[in-house]
């Protein structure tokens, strides 16, 4: 079932790529809490974790131990690699829920002293069994004795004029000398094998009995390694419960991994599905079918989406998208999209794509349609897709049969997507506020599909204008638009103006949108600075109404005062609290906005872009800085056009460098705003060299940096830092 929806969905290659990150093979689907995968996932993707070495199925040896079998030793091995590899795990200090996790495989004793017998090719380690290594020692020095005696054999004088060789050659797993017709009078020997040439490979007598001896050391060795596996078997079986719980989580682990991995080529995300009742949307998808694809942003949350127009002109694969990017997040695998995508959860995902006549099972394409739908009336939570509806039958009687089913649909709550080249279902549809129209547009002035979409009205097929560009003759196009009758092209003219006014209609209502939030914005900023302005005032208001009442009271004490001395001292008083009154200026706030003359210090530009209190402005000179408004001043003076020549800037420069920029832990937009205005200084500064630490992490962060290096007009050349300087996790940036 799901390798089917795969292939139809044509994400057959790409779901390969991920599966062969897999340690072993299983089903792509992730069973269990999608929310705590999720979260499990994202924990992950924070560590650097090695690639687990491939696993074998051990589904099987699980069986034989529940019925007290012996493992080959190889079989063990493949079960501590399992071990060694949650043990490698459990050396990182973990966090959140990965650590409360981890923390629960707590790994038997005897498992872990099986676990260090083997070295890292699964071979017994010398010291643990002292008869497996005195016969592997055994062993070694007879295949030297062989080797030897094989050489002195071909070292005999008398031999040399039968020798083709002096090689040792491999022939049936022996060793022998290659000779010519002859040599039985010189050498008893035992004939294996004959060359092509007619030649005989022959092992010498002296030479047979050390290979007998040979062969009674290997069957040793494998009754002593049979031995150890009868005992670490038996251990095996006393621990059997774990083995099984430790095999479930390390395929559960390997899911997790293989997904990290794959995230991280090509910069995919994964989108975690929703309940069914937010609002759906695809935003920047990339279909990974598609070798140079457009990216797809739609609103798809609606119960029915209708989607119609020119031929050719991406239906098929905007219904697909759809239902890739649902199948994907539903079993968490990573793919191109913005994170702004939202999309929803659903038990069942159905594809009728295909032709479903079949000559053996004698049915039509239409029947076959009707079994397929009538399979779905049976399902609950699905999301269905159907191209080309109306396919096998007449579209007029389709479009009311079809009609009153996606009306049954609708009420089971069920999501259909639909394509269509017939444009009365979808005028039958049209009135219902559950159902979303999308046409895909068409470039008359250039005869081409746009590959692009439009909500909200219904498309034209533009079937003349597609036959027209394949290669169909101009006079049968002409007939058959006599044929297809003018009211009809009339309607087909008017679809495609409203849809064509439609399309202009919603690019002013953005503008305008755009414009009424920048205006409400501006507003609100005028709103709160004269709110401050005015509590300044008042506090400064405050502050002189008291200062004034003391100098007032002062100078009563001094009418009042009986004596001319305590006057004159009240008097005194009174008048150096006049003078140390200070009254305060308050400047209003100057509200700047996009192309404003502004003054930074010495320095005179237009503002570019405004972003809270912060202000781009370009200078003069072309350099780009970022400075708050508070700083700014307003310069009426227009640009002065001058000759173009290169900048100096004379100004002491520093050591190579010490000028550095660190990144670490920062956002990305807010990493790239801090690293233009570092630059902007630095070359304010003329600055030749200077350094950027951003880590190495994901590699997001450093792939964001590099790409505003390579547009940056001033940056002549950038490197990974040195070492004892950051190494990868830094670039040394060149004026």
């Amino acid at each position: 079932m799901e390798e089917s929806i795969i292939n139809k969905l044509d994400l057959a290659d790409y779901i390969s790529q991920m599966k062969s990150l897999f340690a072993r093979e299983k089903s792509i689907v992730l069973q269990g809490d999608i929310n705590i995968h999720f979260n499990l996932i994202n924990e992950i993707s924070t560590y650097n974790f090695k690639t687990p070495p491939k696993i074998d199925n051990l589904d099987k040896q699980l069986i034989h131990l529940t019925k007290q079998g012996v493992l080959k030793l190889y079989e063990i091995y493949e079960f501590i690699k399992i071990i060694n590899y949650f043990q490698y795990i459990q050396k990182f200090t973990l966090d959140g829920k990965l650590e409360q996790w981890i923390s629960k495989i707590t790994i038997p004793t005897q498992i872990e002293q099986i676990s260090d017998i083997f070295d890292k090719k699964g071979n017994i380690k010398q010291g643990v069994n002292e008869d497996y290594d005195l016969v592997t020692q055994r062993i070694y020095n007879n295949t030297k004795a062989i080797k030897d005696a094989l050489y002195s054999t071909m070292g005999n004088k008398k031999l040399q004029p039968y020798l083709v060789d002096h090689q040792v050659h491999l022939v049936h797993s022996e060793q022998t000398i290659l000779v010519r017709a002859g040599f039985n009078s010189v050498v008893k020997a035992k004939v294996l094998d004959r060359s092509n040439a007619g030649f005989f490979y022959i092992v010498p007598s002296n030479v047979s009995s050390l290979k007998q001896k040979q062969e009674e050391l290997l069957n040793l060795k494998e009754q002593i390694l049979m031995d150890i596996s009868k005992e670490y078997s038996n251990i095996f079986i006393k621990h059997i419960l774990f083995l099984k719980f430790i095999n479930k989580e390390f395929d559960r682990l390997d899911h997790y991994l293989a997904r990290v991995f794959f995230a991280k080529t090509d910069d995919k995300n994964f989108i975690l599905p929703k309940s069914n009742h937010i609002k759906e949307k695809l935003v920047e998808f990339k279909h990974p079918a598609i070798s140079h694809p457009k990216a797809v942003t739609i609103d798809f949350g609606k119960k029915v989406i209708m989607i119609t127009g020119v031929n050719a002109g991406g239906k098929t694969m905007l219904l697909k998208s759809l239902l890739s990017a649902t199948y994907m997040s539903k079993y968490l695998i990573p793919y191109k999209a913005d994170k702004k995508t939202t999309i929803g959860h659903y038990k069942d995902i159905v594809a009728i794509l295909d032709d479903p006549q079949s000559v053996k099972n004698d049915i039509s394409t239409f029947a076959g349609r009707m079994v397929e739908f009538s399979k779905i009336f049976t399902k609950q939570s699905a999301i269905v897709g159907v191209d080309e509806i109306e396919l096998g039958t007449d579209s007029d009687e389709a479009a009311s049969l079809f009609k009153v089913i996606i009306e049954k649909l609708m009420k089971k709550n069920i999501k259909v997507i639909i394509t269509t080249h017939h444009k009365r279902l979808a005028s039958l549809m049209a009135g219902y506020d559950e159902v979303e129209l999308v046409a895909a547009l068409y470039d008359e002035a250039n005869r081409r599909p746009t590959y692009e979409f439009m909500q909200g009205t219904i498309g034209q097929s533009y079937a003349f204008e597609t036959a027209l560009r394949y290669g169909i003759p101009h006079d049968i196009i002409n007939q058959a638009k006599e044929v297809y009758g003018k009211d009809s092209q009339k309607l087909n003219e008017l679809i495609a103006k409203s849809a064509s006014l439609e399309q202009e209609y919603r690019k002013k209502i953005e503008q305008l949108d755009f414009q009424i939030a920048k205006n409400n914005k501006l507003q609100l900023l005028l709103k709160e600075e004269k709110e401050h302005l005015d509590y300044l005032i008042y506090e400064e208001k405050s502050k002189l109404h008291k200062e004034y009442s003391d100098v007032k009271e002062e100078a009563k004490k001094a009418i009042k005062a009986k004596r001319s001395q305590e006057s004159h001292r009240h008097l005194n008083i009174a008048h150096k609290k006049v003078k140390s009154i200070q009254t305060k200026t308050i400047d209003e706030q100057i509200v700047f906005k996009v192309n404003d003359r502004v003054k930074y210090s010495n320095t005179k530009g237009t503002i570019i872009s405004i972003k809270g209190k912060k202000a781009q402005i370009e200078t003069d000179d072309g350099i780009k800085l970022y400075v708050e408004t508070s700083k700014l001043k307003r310069s009426g003076n227009e640009i002065k056009v001058k000759p173009k020549k290169s900048i100096s800037v004379k100004i002491s420069k520093p050591n190579k460098g010490d000028i550095k920029l660190d990144l670490h832990g920062q956002r990305g937009d807010e990493a790239i705003e801090n690293l233009d205005k570092f630059l902007s200084d630095c070359l304010m500064n003329g600055f030749d060299e200077v350094l950027i630490y951003h880590g190495i992490g994901t590699g997001k962060l450093s792939k964001l940096v590099k790409e505003f290096l390579d547009r940056h007009p001033k940056v002549k050349s950038y490197s990974d830092a040195p070492y004892n300087q950051g190494g990868f996790g830094a670039k040394v940036v060149k004026f």
